[in-house]
């Protein structure tokens, strides 16, 4: 195998990423024309595949931002293939954020690709590196919710609107989380490089467990209300409404049983 062709190996989309953007595309549009005869499970599928794939390019930005910025190691890795399959840590980056969807309906920050980072010169090129991804996050955000703002919900289905609406807060949560400055999170990452040494050194221990105190205490009442009003307030600014991400989430939980789809006050 020449190195051209080892190149090109590296940046093929793989079967497994490509086959999860179509379950998604298929589920959108049963969910659409109200093909299914189960809405809530469309609507499922749907929010889902998409998710995974506001996964996949998350850590395809890192892995990108860190080709182009020196670790050439990244293809080999497979990175570049938006295959999940080939991440560092396929549970922490894909398996449990989807488990904290279904479970609670947040958008949990995942940690997945190898960065060789001694390979990299600058430290503006390591804070790029980690902010690569929450922006993936803040971008597939500005996406989901630019029918809302541009008022071009005319006409559309409310089941696919409310899963529209689910979609954009799990994009609104990951970014705000993502760039926390908490040890082991991308906002961390993008301070890391202008800090000293010594403070490096003694936050590095805490690294592994950034995410696990983050999520303990989301589960503070008081820290929880304010967390999903700050992202409240931030949906709302463009054009998402409560109402559109309750009744998503409604019809998300279809193990809950398929709400009627109310007439919305907006």
């Amino acid at each position: 195998m020449t190195t051209a062709t080892a190149r090109r190996g590296d940046n093929r989309i793989s079967p497994v990423f490509l086959g999860i953007a179509a379950i998604t595309a298929v589920a959108g549009w049963a969910v659409w024309t109200d093909f299914a005869s189960k809405p809530g499970f469309a609507v499922f599928l749907f929010v889902t595949g998409a998710w995974v794939v506001s996964l996949c390019l998350h850590e395809y930005a890192h892995a990108r931002t860190a080709l182009h910025s020196g670790d050439i190691s990244i293809g080999a890795k497979g990175y570049l293939t938006l295959n999940p399959l080939k991440y560092t840590h396929a549970l922490l980056s894909i398996v449990l954020p989807v488990i904290f969807v279904i479970m609670g309906g947040i958008g949990l920050p995942g940690g997945a690709v190898f960065i060789e980072r001694g390979r990299i010169r600058g430290r503006w090129r390591h804070s790029l590196i980690s902010a690569a991804g929450p922006l993936t996050n803040v971008l597939f955000a500005i996406v989901c919710t630019a029918p809302f703002w541009l008022d071009a919900l005319d006409g559309v289905p409310d089941t696919f609107r409310y899963a529209l609406g689910f979609l954009a807060l799990l994009q609104v949560t990951a970014a705000i989380l993502n760039f926390l400055p908490v040890p082991g999170l991308d906002g961390y990452g993008v301070i890391e490089p202008w800090l000293s040494h010594k403070i490096r050194r003694q936050v590095e221990p805490f690294a592994p467990f950034g995410l696990l105190a983050v999520f303990a205490v989301l589960w503070i009442p008081e820290i929880n209300q304010w967390f999903f009003d700050a992202v409240d307030w931030v949906l709302g600014a463009l054009g998402v409404h409560e109402w559109d991400t309750y009744w998503g989430r409604a019809f998300y939980q279809f193990w809950q049983g398929t709400p009627e789809i109310p007439t919305s006050t907006q």
